[in-house]
């Protein structure tokens, strides 16, 4: 008894049979096994008979099996940058504010310029055009666009409508690197004077609070994130243990159609941290825990309506702070490597990068430590090298 005809290998097609179908046009088809297992027709017209068999062809070729969220080579970037964020929100791995600035950068960025472009028609040399006339307008831009387009298409790959990820072979991102600046004790006395002068100056509105400066004092004290520390709560401090200490165990966020709310987690498993408490830190605390009026947050720095601040904000306070005084390189994060630096010098990068919840030191010795201004002095290291002066030659 006969085994019946073998299934058709996937990514072959049969006998292609080309019809007439009126004055000047011809249909030709056949059926494909695509890459799914599936066989399908596939058919393709042209003026002639030769026309229409070479459009089939190409067609064939260039073909991408159907997927189950319809990504193939005709999906245009528009419909797979849906397609992308939709599966990031449903896989729920990636923060949904950095979900959201993947959004603006294809909707702002990305979109108007490729967006009507099929994934056939995603080439190397197309984005690499793209992608360096993003770097005149801006590094920044350019490099957080890369990492979207390749991530973007990463997910048509994985649904073969792409052999290959074309982000992948084009030219490397130039990241300029900064020199890592933190505060000098000059520069601390000035932040302070800046503070108290903006606090005791003449605004119409409510009258300024403490809040900024013991928000700036808290940061030098832990070398925790901004975030971090609007999102402490009483509940997370103990002033009154032998030790006193506050445990960071969240961060503040704030969404479009969600507001701003707690976190209830930090950037990531490292930043979850108990930091012993300074002397200075101690008496803030503690002051502001006899004046503080009952919240249902629980929260340290609570807005006068009993919400969380948000972190635009108090970053916008500090912006009106510094205007004038020459500060204006300093943000939040700058307080934050002047903690790891003063650290760094006086323990060691390991115990500074465990203070601020870093995963390696490589991480806060790369970007969170500031350089000397002269090499550590080993002079005397050096004198034992060559012993006292030199004799000089006799005259």
């Amino acid at each position: 008894m006969g085994t019946g005809r073998p299934p058709t290998p996937v990514g072959t097609w049969g006998t292609i049979r080309t019809y007439h179908v009126r004055e000047g046009a011809h249909r030709s088809r056949t059926r494909i096994r695509d890459k799914d297992g599936v066989t399908r027709e596939v058919s393709a017209t042209g003026t002639t008979r030769a026309a229409a068999e070479r459009a089939l062809r190409q067609k064939l070729v260039d073909r991408r099996a159907p997927t189950r969220e319809g990504i193939t080579a005709d999906t245009t970037i528009a419909r797979l940058a849906r397609l992308w964020l939709a599966f990031l929100r449903d896989e729920g791995r990636i923060e949904a504010t950095t979900i959201n600035e993947y959004e603006r950068v294809l909707t702002k960025v990305v979109i108007p310029e490729l967006g009507g472009l099929r994934l056939r028609e995603v080439s190397t040399s197309r984005l690499d055009l793209f992608l360096v006339r993003l770097r005149a307008v801006s590094a920044s831009r350019q490099r957080k666009t890369k990492v979207v387009l390749s991530a973007m298409l990463g997910l048509a790959v994985r649904h073969d409508a792409l052999a290959l990820n074309p982000v992948q072979q084009t030219s490397r991102v130039h990241r300029e690197k900064s020199e890592t600046r933190s505060l000098s004790a000059q520069d601390l006395m000035t932040v302070r004077e800046a503070v108290r002068a903006w606090s005791t100056e003449q605004r119409s509105g409510p009258k300024a609070t403490t809040d900024m400066a013991d928000i700036i004092d808290m940061m030098l004290a832990t070398g925790a994130r901004i975030g971090e520390i609007l999102a402490l709560r009483w509940v997370d401090i103990t002033l009154d243990a032998p030790r006193p200490a506050a445990t960071i165990t969240g961060t503040i966020k704030t969404e479009p159609g969600k507001g701003t709310y707690r976190k209830a987690s930090p950037k990531s498993d490292s930043s979850v941290r108990t930091v012993a408490l300074p002397a200075f830190a101690v008496n803030i605390l503690r002051r502001r825990r006899s004046s503080a009026v009952d919240n249902p947050l629980d929260a340290v720095f609570p807005t006068r309506n009993g919400t969380w601040q948000q972190v635009n904000n108090v970053e916008r306070r500090w912006r009106q702070i510094r205007a004038g005084t020459g500060l204006d390189w300093v943000t939040p994060h700058t307080f934050r490597k002047t903690v790891a630096t003063l650290i760094s010098e006086q323990v060691d990068t390991e115990t500074a990068a465990q203070l601020l919840g870093h995963s390696s030191p490589a991480i806060t010795r790369e970007f969170y430590i500031s350089k000397p201004d002269i090499a550590a002095d080993v002079a005397h290291v050096l004198d034992e090298l060559l012993g006292p002066e030199p004799h000089s030659e006799p005259e």
